[in-house]
């Protein structure tokens, strides 16, 4: 088997040619949209459980219904059909973070509960968990260092 080495101008022509060009304004007018309408319905069901249940009440459980509507989005295959037309849109922290997660559980189903979903339910979320962690960590101590030379800070 002979393997031809091409130059980087003829890989790249061809790379040009197999690429299309994506409609950038579009896909950020779209992924605004899509992530300001899953804001907007946050902020509705905050107004609403708000109305019969304390205000930290209401946010708490608003976040609880955010992650399991993105959770079960997900794994009815809903997501990931918005998601490709909406792009980054629909990875507002919240329901993005609910679908890194449901969508390992699910991929890796076929495998068994403790082989396949136990041990790669966070395989895409696990690394996000631990640099928030770190980050948190670095950021309480700077605040605390802060805190220390300006007493009011």
């Amino acid at each position: 088997m002979v393997i031809k080495m091409i130059e980087k101008e003829q890989y790249k022509e061809r790379v040009e040619q197999a690429s299309n060009n994506s409609p950038i304004l579009l896909n950020c007018v779209k992924a605004f949209l899509a992530g300001g309408a899953i804001c907007v319905l946050g902020q509705a069901l905050t107004v609403l459980y708000s109305m019969v249940l304390p205000l930290q009440t209401a946010k708490t459980l608003t976040s609880v219904t955010l992650i399991f509507l993105g959770a079960m989005l997900t794994g009815l295959g809903v997501y990931h059909k918005i998601a490709k037309h909406t792009g980054a849109g629909t990875q507002v922290p919240i329901t993005g973070f609910a679908n890194a997660v449901a969508s390992s559980a699910v991929e890796f189903k076929s495998e068994g509960w403790i082989m396949g979903v136990g041990a790669k339910i966070f395989s895409v979320a696990g690394p996000v968990i631990a640099y928030c962690l770190l980050a948190s960590v670095i950021y309480g101590i700077v605040y605390w260092g802060v805190g220390m030379i300006i007493p009011f800070f």
